[in-house]
């Protein structure tokens, strides 16, 4: 059996930390490929040290002394090697990072470091063979992510390596110069080296045991999803549910390995599975509530609106002409909504509804801003009877006006808009509905 696992920066903050991975990784053979984020924060008001490092890379970009700040950095790696007992040095490392510092190679050069010396660590410390990500990760010229040469690379390096650290967060283009993927992209790096190596399990260690059914900032004390599809992932990942990077599901995805968010703090906990699909009936008809603030909506009426060819097409055209991507658009026979941030519509708002007037000529416009989308996300709701009745009572007894309902056609989620003030008293009526 083979397992990919990957550990997150709050799980490799210190040598403490460091020793309980070692102790999780040792306590099974067949994790046998490691993926490090950078250390995170050691206490609350810590700074992670990729903050740290863009702060010093940025320092030296701006020709200002950044010697102090790259000390800070090295003493940081010194504490975890000493608390390990390691013989490693990383002078040499420094010594080039320094340099490349001071020619200003570029952030995300200096972003990666903190996985790469992180990486030497694990490395040393397990007595694995280290990889470098610049060497089996690929970007094009453009820092495009070059899926299909990365899994050519990794699976000729790894075929004949029996244990492995690869660095997450970063890879290289074909001439050398460093790339990142967004933050959190180490979640990224380990699902590309599962489907590398075909593994049979990719295990996400973080600080939490596995997902909630919701925002724990809302609802104390929220249960943990025990499974969960991919499916189901990627609609709550899109509307704020930030355990694991959403990128990180498509590579294992195409290759039907399950993923398993485990938490390096309670390594007995189960914690959530990840899967393309599942007989297993869920315990709750809904598997997770997740939503965000900060909508307007621009609602449109026209007489007949549904017996003109194009209509549709060319409001949105105005949203594509002034690059702005939309939510949701429900619809009427004569309405028609659509849901946007309201951060990117604001400056452009006036120029959108001039252009749906010129293009679609209607009867009415109205915008109204403030406004919340919850989704509420469960395999269970397609075999149930009466999940929305049930969503709409408890938000009625709550007192939560539904501005909009709009349900896909996968029967597996149910998005309702409301406004920003209602919102946690909605996640939170939701969730009692449900869960007891």
């Amino acid at each position: 059996m083979k397992k990919v696992v990957k550990f997150g920066g709050s799980s490799l903050a210190s040598a403490k930390q460091f020793r309980k991975v070692g102790s999780i990784i040792k306590s099974d053979e067949s994790r046998r490929y490691v993926i490090p984020s950078a250390p995170g924060k050691r206490f609350f008001d810590d700074t992670k040290v990729t903050d740290m490092l863009y702060h010093c890379y940025y320092t030296a970009a701006n020709g200002e002394d950044f010697e102090e700040q790259l000390n800070e950095i090295k003493e940081r790696y010194n504490e975890i090697i000493d608390g390990l007992a390691l013989t490693l040095c990383l002078d040499e490392d420094f010594e080039v990072i320094r340099k490349n510092f001071a020619d200003r190679v570029g952030s995300d050069y200096a972003a990666s470091r903190g996985e790469y010396l992180n990486g030497k660590i694990m490395a040393a410390y397990l007595e694995y063979e280290f990889i470098d990500a610049a060497d089996v990760i690929r970007f094009d010229q453009d820092g495009v992510f070059e899926a299909e040469i990365t899994n050519e690379l990794l699976a000729a390096r790894l075929k004949n390596c029996e244990r492995a650290v690869i660095p997450g967060f970063y890879g290289a283009t074909e001439d050398g110069n460093v790339r990142t993927f967004s933050r959190g992209g180490s979640d990224v790096t380990g699902s590309l080296v599962a489907r590398a190596i075909q593994a049979d399990l990719y295990e996400n260690w973080t600080d939490v045991s596995g997902f909630l059914v919701t925002d724990p900032r809302i609802v104390k004390d929220p249960v943990a999803i025990e499974s969960i599809t991919y499916r189901e992932l990627r609609e709550l990942s899109y509307m704020g549910a930030t355990v694991l990077h959403e990128e990180a599901i498509f590579p294992v995805r195409k290759e039907g390995i399950p993923i398993n968010i485990k938490n390096t703090n309670k390594p007995e906990d189960e914690g959530t599975f990840i899967v393309e699909s599942t007989c297993k009936k869920p315990k709750y008809t809904i598997t997770g509530i997740a939503g965000k603030k900060g909508f307007c909506s621009i609602h449109v009426e026209k007489s007949l609106m549904n017996s003109e060819i194009g209509f549709g097409r060319r409001v949105l055209q105005v949203f594509e002409d002034n690059n702005i991507s939309f939510e949701h658009m429900p619809s009427g026979i004569d309405t028609l909504t659509v849901y946007v941030n309201q951060d990117e519509f604001e400056d452009k708002e006036q120029q959108v509804i001039a252009g749906i007037h010129r293009l679609a000529a209607p009867d009415l416009l109205e915008m109204e801003s403030e406004l919340a989308l919850i989704a509420v996300v469960g395999r269970g709701m397609k075999s149930n009877h009466g999940t929305a009745s049930k969503i709409f009572g408890a938000l009625a007894k709550a007192n939560v006006n539904v501005k909009m309902i709009d349900q896909g056609s996968s029967e597996q989620n149910i998005i309702i808009g409301v406004k920003n003030r209602d919102f946690e008293n909605a996640v939170k009526a939701i969730y009692a509905a449900f869960v007891k």
